[in-house]
């Protein structure tokens, strides 16, 4: 008999647990769905046969001695870009990517776009949709920034603490909901005994 207040606040507990578990997951179902979807699709980003994200192709020399000086290489990138890319007018740098090993530097540019440069001759290697910097941008919030323009990125640090503490909670909720009912049919059985 002295075991029965303490089985009722267990299964108080798991009640509260079980409710907190399916407010938080349906409340957020759609954010876990799309963080969900977009991690995997960056997973395979690299074997996704050049639709998410291109490879890197091979420049004539990976002597740094024999590059253009990076301002040439990006005036010849930002050309290729408007060349071959009809809404791009003032296209904007975001990183640059050198590639010695492969003889290539990568101009990212606003707007999901990437352009490859042969590093010693400037010639143009390839020009791409970056598909997975967006869904980078899309699995970490960080796209509703650059579509606000905000500074400082609060969109993405808003939304990557509320997804990490929410992901948090339904780890500590969803392992007491498993473990609570075993733990009282354990001391149910030996209760009986």
């Amino acid at each position: 008999m002295s075991r029965n207040p303490n089985r009722k606040r267990q299964a108080k507990v798991i009640r509260a647990f079980r409710k907190v578990h399916r407010i938080t997951g349906a409340t957020l179902f759609i954010f876990f769905f799309v963080i969900s979807v977009s991690g995997l699709l960056l997973g395979w980003k690299k074997n996704s046969n050049d639709y998410l994200l291109s490879k890197t192709y091979q420049g004539s020399s990976t002597e740094l001695k024999n590059w253009l000086p990076l301002d040439s290489l990006l005036t010849n990138a930002k050309h290729y870009l408007q060349e071959n890319i009809a809404d791009v007018s003032q296209p904007k740098v975001e990183r640059i990517d050198v590639r010695k090993e492969q003889g290539t530097v990568k101009f990212v540019f606003q707007k999901y776009y990437g352009v490859q440069v042969d590093g010693a001759t400037g010639k143009l290697l390839h020009v791409e949709r970056r598909r997975s910097d967006f869904i980078e941008g899309l699995h970490d919030g960080s796209f509703l920034d650059t579509y606000f323009n905000t500074s400082g990125n609060p969109i993405k640090l808003m939304y990557t603490t509320v997804m990490g503490l929410s992901l948090l909670l339904f780890t500590i909720t969803g392992f007491w909901l498993w473990l609570g009912p075993k733990r009282m049919r354990k001391q149910h059985k030996s209760s009986s005994n």
